[in-house]
């Protein structure tokens, strides 16, 4: 639920966003912060920057949960550790708060995020893929052939695009 909220808000603010400068000709935006400024005196609402702010913070909130959610059920259930809460939520936001406090671009920083995370992702998938299919761990939930071949399709596409992401910056342009 707190992903889908997260998707909801990014499209939302993704649609309003490009509404909003396309409309009045703005195309040179490519960054939070300017579009943050121009939103107050194009759309003439005093509201707009707050509830832009407010957009990404619960945006924000709600990915940043379901990532601590996900850890913690991986921990307890598969590997046994208990963490208390607060050194969860600790672990959790210091990154966060770590890139606030040493006042490092937030465009790049959420560049480089989503990079790793693209690097990331597959090690999660193909992890799930290995758990999920085993009727040992699983019981009747485990996933049916068909599931597991959409899943390692999945990963593959993605360590695909990283390789090629790879290769275009290190070795060659396509």
């Amino acid at each position: 639920i707190a992903l889908m909220l997260a998707l909801f808000v990014n499209a939302a603010i993704l649609i309003v966003a490009a509404a909003v400068f396309f409309r009045t000709g703005h195309h040179e935006i490519g960054d939070i912060q300017g579009a943050y400024k121009l939103l107050t005196p194009i759309m003439g609402v005093g509201l707009a920057t707050p509830l832009f702010a407010i957009a990404l913070l619960a945006s924000g909130l709600s990915s940043s949960a379901v990532g601590t959610l996900a850890g913690q059920i991986i921990m307890e259930g598969f590997v046994g550790w208990r963490i208390p809460i607060w050194a969860r939520r600790l672990i959790t936001m210091a990154p966060a708060l770590i890139v606030i406090a040493l006042r490092f671009d937030p465009t790049e920083t959420l560049v480089l995020s989503q990079v790793v995370l693209s690097f990331t992702l597959p090690v999660a998938i193909i992890l799930l893929l290995y758990f999920t299919r085993r009727r040992d761990v699983m019981g009747t939930l485990a996933n049916h052939r068909v599931t597991n071949i959409l899943g390692w399709l999945v990963a593959a596409v993605i360590i695909g695009l990283n390789a090629l992401l790879l290769y275009q910056v290190f070795g060659g342009v396509l």
